[in-house]
């Protein structure tokens, strides 16, 4: 039985990949607190920048990971996807110690997170 070995160099790419995807989070989350200050923007004007903010970074990393990946494109955009949420909720637990405030849009993140990274991988 012949066994697979994950090239550690894809692992490796997929780690900076990652490592840029939260930078970028990082600066579009900085960049909407920003407008929220200067504009006074509504709650639901920066919930829906937070959505965008999600899906155009998984996006991206889903891209950059299909672009390096060769074959499987939308397998690495769907792991790029998976690995952000899996974070994301990780540290939105740490912040908010505890289940309560995260769960309620679990699954839309989820989705979201998941499905731009595979359309990213798919596009690459």
């Amino acid at each position: 039985m012949e066994k697979r070995v994950v090239d550690s160099t894809k692992v490796i790419f997929a780690m900076k990949c990652m490592l840029a995807a939260y930078l970028l989070t990082a600066g579009l989350l900085l960049l909407l607190a920003l407008l929220l200050y200067r504009f006074g923007l509504s709650e639901k004007v920066v919930s829906i920048g937070i959505i965008l903010i999600y899906i155009v970074v998984t996006f991206l990393a889903g891209f950059l990971a299909g672009k390096r990946a060769g074959e499987k494109k939308f397998l690495w955009g769907l792991a790029m996807g998976c690995v952000y949420f899996l974070i994301l909720t990780a540290i939105s637990m740490i912040v908010n110690r505890g289940m309560e405030e995260v769960s309620s849009s679990l699954i839309t993140v989820f989705l979201l997170c998941g499905g731009s990274g595979m359309l990213g991988g798919m596009l690459s």
